[in-house]
């Protein structure tokens, strides 16, 4: 099963477009939680466990693993496999680099990872995303505009043909899509321009949306803007406000109270029935 079909196939089965994004952070973990790699293990198993029929897709940054070295990689390794097999994993690593670099990095992602989709980045064109497309049944997630205050200092720019930079990397990243497992990332904080670029791309392109509860962004705005007509593929990660809003013994408990909030929030303005 390739990613978009797996993706939908969890949604559907869990009446959601919620990705929980884990990404272990020491200083936040709640009280009870030993501030070890063992600890930092049980909390993310403890997390999957409670939101993993609530969830359509889970999103690691490689980031918060790496830090840690070779003992950061066996962890995220470990917890890639601890997911659910129906559930997709999208690895946020935001890889690119010339093409024999970007094969490697595919590699590593899809081979040993085993991850069912992974973030690109496409500043350095065509040949830096094509060692990842080239896994016909993984999802390649391109960053178009993203949710950081920051972005506008290039994403926003106008061109010579007065098309903003993030409106040609969304036309330029379509013509890519040979193997339909072309994705993009559009931050909710910005969800006029989602609209456009789900008007712009169409409805068979899932778009990954982060920038909901810690950075801001509006639920119902990001549903209603970035899902297609059939109230799909608008896949809204949210990763700091589930994971550690417990601070105490309850914090599973209040995860999953999130995540069931912002579910509830999703079949109603999408219709899950």
């Amino acid at each position: 099963m390739n990613f978009k079909a797996k993706l939908i196939k969890a949604a559907n089965t869990n009446k959601s477009w919620l990705c929980v994004g884990l990404d272990p952070d020491l200083d936040k973990l709640p009280s009870p939680v030993t501030k070890s790699l063992s600890g930092t293990e049980e909390f993310l198993k403890a997390i999957i466990d409670s939101t993993k029929n609530l969830v359509c897709a889970y999103k690691p940054n490689s980031a918060f693993y790496e830090q840690f070295g070779a003992e950061g990689i066996t962890l995220l390794k470990g917890i890639i496999n601890y997911i659910p097999d129906d559930i997709p994993v999208i690895l946020d690593a935001k890889r690119g680099d010339i093409g024999n670099t970007s094969k490697m990095y595919a590699a590593a992602a899809f081979d040993y990872l085993r991850a069912d989709a992974i973030t690109v980045n496409p500043y350095m064109g065509h040949d830096c995303v094509k060692p990842f497309l080239d896994y016909q049944d993984k999802g390649i997630f391109v960053l178009c505009l993203t949710s950081n205050p920051s972005s506008s200092e290039f994403q926003k720019q106008y061109l010579k043909n007065q098309t903003m930079l993030y409106e040609q990397v969304a036309r330029t990243a379509l013509t890519w899509n040979k193997n339909d497992n072309l994705c993009l990332v559009v931050g909710a904080t910005k969800p006029e321009e989602l609209g456009e670029l789900r008007q712009l791309v169409g409805g068979d392109i899932p778009i990954l949306i982060p920038g909901v509860g810690a950075q801001g962004g509006d639920l119902e705005l990001s549903l209603r803007n970035g899902a297609n007509s059939k109230g799909e593929l608008a896949i809204i990660n949210v990763s700091r406000s589930v994971l550690y809003t417990g601070k105490d013994n309850d914090y599973v408990d209040k995860a999953r109270a999130e995540c069931l909030r912002l579910v509830s929030t999703m079949r109603s303005v999408l219709n899950l029935a």
